[in-house]
This record gives structure tokens, sequence and C-alpha cells, in this order.
């Protein structure tokens, strides 16, 4: 192959594994408390293999940015992305689902 093929060759393969591992870190739940003032969200949510956490829950998220909780409210199904740090679990990412 030449240089430009490969290059090109692994680029397509780094979209491609960046769409499937953006997929498998959403995590499916819904809305059941919304506190703006301490920046938090209640979410039930099913297993979330991205945090290790293999059985469905209820848990309490810090937010990484308080602007997420204006695009949802208590009822809502979700689809959100969260990552693990010193100070506990923080969502990164919300939607409504689908």
């Amino acid at each position: 192959m030449n240089r430009m093929t490969r290059i090109v060759a692994a680029a397509a393969l780094a979209l491609t594994l960046g769409g499937a591992f953006a997929q498998a870190a959403a995590i499916n739940g819904e809305v059941k408390k919304i506190d703006e003032g301490a920046g938090k969200i209640t979410l039930k949510h099913g297993p979330a293999k991205t945090l290790g956490m293999d059985e469905p829950m209820t848990m309490v998220y810090r937010v990484k940015d308080p602007a997420l909780l204006k695009q949802v409210k208590v009822g809502d199904k979700v689809k959100f992305e969260a990552q693990e740090g010193d100070g506990g679990y923080t969502v990164t990412t919300i939607q409504k689902a689908k």
C-alpha cells in the first residue's frame, strides 16, 4: 500500500471504532430528581458497564456543566454518559431518548 492509502485506511478505522465506543458508552435512564442548586441529578438506569455497574440502580450524579440540567425534566427518558472521578460519578452528556 502506498502512504496515502494507509493514512486513509487508518482514518476510516479510527472513525469506525470511535463511533462504536461512543455508542457503547451511552447509558439508558430516567430522570428522578434535579437539584440545580447543587448541580446534581438523580437517575434511575440500567446496567452501566462503562462505569463497572452490572445491575440497574438509582444514583445521584454530579453534572459536568450545570446547563445540562436545563435540557431535561423529571420523568424524561434519557441517554447519558458519565465518568468516575475522585469525587464520585459525573454526567458528561445527557439528552432525551428518542
